[in-house]
């Protein structure tokens, strides 16, 4: 079920996504939230940050679990998910390192490294709010468009789609690894409540399909229709196309 909360353009959606996400963190003794990386989430990061500079949010009994990490890069490369995180949230408020979590790249055991994944979100009480972006294809975290739902971690080949629109951040296409470690569909699907951030007109025809098209695994966002709780944020530009 998607409550929609349509807004004028990034800088409001940014503000917004931060303030419920700040909102899950004060609700709660212990908040574990699900954290995605990209260029959707850094505006609501920023003003994360500035909240808690201003003394008006407390990050230390935050848990958080990444959605997803490219397989082979150190958490020091600065192209990993786990060096985004640290630059653009981690490293500018009180969170004690040892609480934050991404899939580890560097373990060369995929079905170790994904195992391990799913137990430690297990272990942490599941997700209580998992924000996701909207990939041009409908992926959320690195589920590509496929024929099946993946239900738990796992490694996946990345679509070329995928590989080119992430080649923006590296000095060629050859360098952007071609495998990454992700949260399955069932993985996110079991988070309490989720939060979808979507901006800009060129994700109008996929957030079309995501929010009124059938739910299928060529439109993996699309299963988001069956989870009881989720919050879809978005832009005049990308609700531009939808009837709702």
């Amino acid at each position: 079920m998607f409550r929609i909360e349509k807004v004028k353009d990034y800088s409001v959606l940014s503000k917004k996504a931060a303030m419920l996400i700040a909102a899950e963190i004060t609700q709660r003794e212990h908040p574990v939230l699900g954290l995605a990386t990209g260029s959707t989430p850094i505006g609501a990061y920023q003003v994360l940050r500035e909240l808690y500079q201003e003394g008006r949010l407390d990050f230390s009994a935050v848990r958080t679990v990444n959605l997803d990490e490219y397989r082979g890069l150190a958490p020091e490369d600065s192209h990993s998910y786990r060096y985004f995180m640290n630059q653009e949230l981690f490293q500018h408020v009180n969170i004690p390192m040892e609480n934050t979590a991404v899939p580890n790249g560097l373990l060369e055991d995929a079905n170790k490294a994904c195992l391990e994944y799913e137990a430690l979100i297990r272990k942490l009480g599941g997700i209580h709010l998992q924000i996701l972006g909207l990939g041009h294809d409908g992926h959320i975290g690195f589920n590509e468009p496929s024929d099946s739902f993946p239900r738990e971690t796992h490694c996946v080949q990345l679509a070329e789609e995928t590989i080119e629109a992430n080649q923006r951040f590296f000095s060629s296409k050859e360098e952007v690894p071609k495998e990454a470690y992700t949260m399955g569909i069932g993985t996110i699907m079991k988070a309490k409540k989720i939060l979808l951030m979507v901006s800009g007109k060129d994700k109008a025809d996929i957030l079309q399909k995501v929010l009124e098209g059938p739910v299928t695994p060529s439109v993996p966002a699309s299963i988001l229709q069956f989870h009881p709780h989720v919050t879809v944020l978005a832009d005049e530009a990308a609700l531009s196309k939808c009837k709702l």
